[in-house]
């Protein structure tokens, strides 16, 4: 038996993105049989949480110390205090966010790099984020025994700008989970309207943090042209992130802030209803790790239109319509063929359902799992 640690800091921090594959993966992972010992590494955390991995092959190993102090005390001090201080004798140590702690000498290490937008798409990101992801990252997949990427992508990323060898990096991709199903009762439907303040009207449905990256400046220019024809709205789920004034300037120059309805976070829960109510998912990234919104849509009979470029493509399949994420009229363009054309609608909702069946967060964690032992025999 070995003992294996995972951060788990995302999951417990992180409503979506990063936490969310975070939290699937580590529950698809205590689902499976294994005779190794789990000890979940938490920054910040105040209390023990393990609903979403029970049972005696998993244990808890928070500290009051916040993500931000460990920062800076592991990556900008470059202090060599191991992590196993906090999560005792680990054989593998998975770091789950992009950063590798410090470790003991005999430690093997998994990093697990997400993305690299920070170097494709600088002018999308914090200039604070992106100079210590800049500082900190590539020093972490040199240090790391094996890493881990999210999608073809971002392995290409790592190999291309990082120059990792492609033995090194194994690509995990995300899964869908079975709550993520079309919506067929119109009072949940109504509820989840009712408890949002979204209102009547039929609805576009974006999801991802407040961010440049995300290209909802465009896709509100994008919604001002579909309004000369329909009369929808654009409901947008999630936090606030970085440079985000911009959007707002679109906001008001087109007068577009009755139109647009920013939610903030929406619950885990309620995402299948806010999917199967929409006309269809509006994703038209400038950058994705892999796209996770786009397979849950499809599983819950949701047209989607998406970028044609990073790795939303293999997310999508041939199940979406991908466009030119910089091209606004190619946005409003796909929009409008999603609201209008029932035929292709139809076509899309079939194919999309197929499409995010093939991926399952079981088939993701029985391959971590072998990873970690094939790691572990090195």
């Amino acid at each position: 038996m070995a003992i294996i640690g995972i951060d788990y800091t995302p999951a417990y921090e992180q409503g979506g993105g990063i936490g969310r594959l975070t939290r699937e993966l580590i529950a698809a992972l205590a689902r499976r049989s294994s005779i190794h010992h789990y000890r979940l590494f938490v920054s910040g955390a105040d209390r023990h949480d393990l609903s979403i991995a029970p049972g005696q092959r998993f244990s808890w190993h928070p500290t009051s110390l916040t993500p931000r102090t460990l920062a800076r005390v592991w990556h900008r001090a470059r202090l060599p205090l191991p992590v196993e201080v906090f999560t005792g004798r680990v054989d593998l140590f998975h770091a789950t966010d992009f950063t590798l702690p410090p470790t003991l000498p005999r430690t093997k290490t998994i990093l697990t790099v997400h993305d690299l937008s920070f170097v494709r798409v600088p002018e999308t990101a914090s200039p604070t984020l992106k100079a210590y992801l800049d500082s900190v990252v590539p020093r972490s997949v040199r240090r790391a025994h094996h890493v881990l990427a999210d999608s073809q992508a971002t392995k290409d990323d790592l190999i291309e700008l990082y120059g990792v060898a492609p033995a090194k990096i194994t690509v995990i991709l995300s899964g869908v989970d079975a709550r993520f199903q079309p919506v067929e009762d119109s009072s949940t439907r109504a509820a989840i309207r009712a408890k949002y303040a979204i209102g009547d009207k039929p609805y576009i449905f974006a999801i991802g943090t407040v961010q440049p990256r995300k290209n909802y400046a465009r896709l509100i220019q994008a919604l001002a042209q579909v309004r000369a024809v329909h009369d929808v709205i654009l409901v947008i789920a999630g936090g606030t992130g970085w440079l985000e004034d911009e959007m707002y300037r679109i906001l008001d120059a087109l007068n577009m802030r009755d139109h647009v309805r920013l939610i903030g976070f929406a619950d885990d829960d309620d995402l299948p209803a806010f999917y199967s109510e929409a006309y269809c998912l509006a994703f038209p990234s400038l950058y994705e790790g892999f796209g996770l919104p786009i397979l849950e849509a499809m599983a819950c009979g949701t047209p989607v239109m998406t970028s044609n470029i990073s790795s939303m493509p293999e997310a999508a399949g041939d199940a979406a319509l991908l466009v030119n994420p910089a091209d606004t009229d190619e946005i409003a363009n796909a929009l409008l063929r999603l609201i209008a054309d029932t035929e292709l609608r139809a076509q899309l909702i079939q194919r999309g359902i197929a499409q995010a069946k093939r991926f399952t967060w079981d088939k993701s964690a029985a391959q971590l799992a072998g990873i970690y032992d094939e790691i572990l025999r090195v």
